[in-house]
């Protein structure tokens, strides 16, 4: 239980800061309205959400590595 309530709150922190840090947008673009008895349902809030595009690469680079000789003593 402890273990499922640490992982719900790591969630909500996690979503919290990438809304903040602008990794998600979560925009209305229609109300909500209460149900109208006489003829239809209601109408449930619409919303347009954009999440943060991300590529992922390879690059090829020579990189020189230091060449370490050690000599076990006499």
């Amino acid at each position: 239980m402890r273990g499922i309530l640490i992982l719900l709150v790591v969630v909500v922190l996690v979503a919290i800061a990438a809304i903040s840090l602008g990794y998600i947008n979560v925009s209305k673009v229609r109300d909500g309205s209460l149900p109208t008895i006489a003829v239809k349902g209601g109408q449930a809030p619409a919303f347009d959400v954009q999440t943060a595009n991300v590529s992922v690469g390879v690059e090829n680079h020579v990189v020189q590595t230091p060449v370490v000789n050690v000599q076990k003593p006499q």
